[in-house]
């Protein structure tokens, strides 16, 4: 596909987001086209740009690696879909940091999960999943951030309910990899009186899995 011809095919809501992404792999002087689509005015031109940059994040995160400070740059867009974007494919991206990039932005790659914004927080909680599989080192640190959502500033009293959810996810992902686990459970077995039925029942399963608590 012609790069003057990419921006005007992904406007079309039809489009096979999935297809561009593979015809960017296989041509990657696209991608550049793609890159600049996120600055596009236009929802209907950037949002999909962005989606095409999540699919190759997923499938080739090696190939947008070189372009780290573009999603590192989305973390402060005014456009919360945009930095939402970026928080995921930084998660991405950490499975081929072989240069620690990813260290140098940790703190700010974290500093959402203190509010005021629960779906960012949520975002990076999410990632903090995957960040901590391919980077086992920087485990132990990354549960002392999500920790930091039992005191979070959000919105409501709700949103907090929501993001510890969010956090006894990530927790049952990454668990057996944290030293550390005291801080983990006591926080978890609070969750077993959160007014959240959704979030209490995540807690009550994340205890069971990992045998804190009598299964029934």
């Amino acid at each position: 596909m012609a790069e003057s011809k990419i921006l005007e095919k992904l406007a079309q809501k039809e489009t096979d987001k999935e297809k561009i992404a593979a015809q960017v792999i296989k041509k990657p002087d696209l991608l550049e086209v793609i890159l600049e689509g996120l600055n596009a005015k236009p929802a209907r031109v950037k949002y999909p740009c962005a989606k095409v940059i999540r699919i190759i994040s997923d499938q080739n995160p090696e190939m947008l690696y070189p372009h780290f400070d573009i999603f590192v740059n989305l973390l402060d867009h005014e456009n919360n879909v945009l930095k939402w974007e970026g928080i995921y494919v930084l998660a991405n991206l950490a499975r081929v940091d072989d240069q620690k990039k990813f260290e140098k932005i940790f703190d700010k790659y974290f500093a959402p999960i203190c509010g005021p914004v629960l779906i960012t927080a949520a975002n990076v909680i999410g990632g903090a999943a995957k960040i901590a599989r391919v980077q086992p080192r920087l485990t132990e640190k990354i549960a002392q951030e999500i920790l930091k959502v039992e005191k979070a500033k959000y919105k409501t009293a709700e949103c907090r309910r929501v993001a510890l959810g969010q956090t006894i996810n990530t927790f049952d992902e990454i668990f057996v990899k944290i030293k550390n686990k005291e801080p983990v459970i006591k926080l978890v077995k609070k969750q077993l009186k959160n007014p959240r039925p959704s979030t209490r029942k995540k807690a009550e399963n994340f205890l069971k899995k990992h045998r804190l608590i009598p299964s029934e």
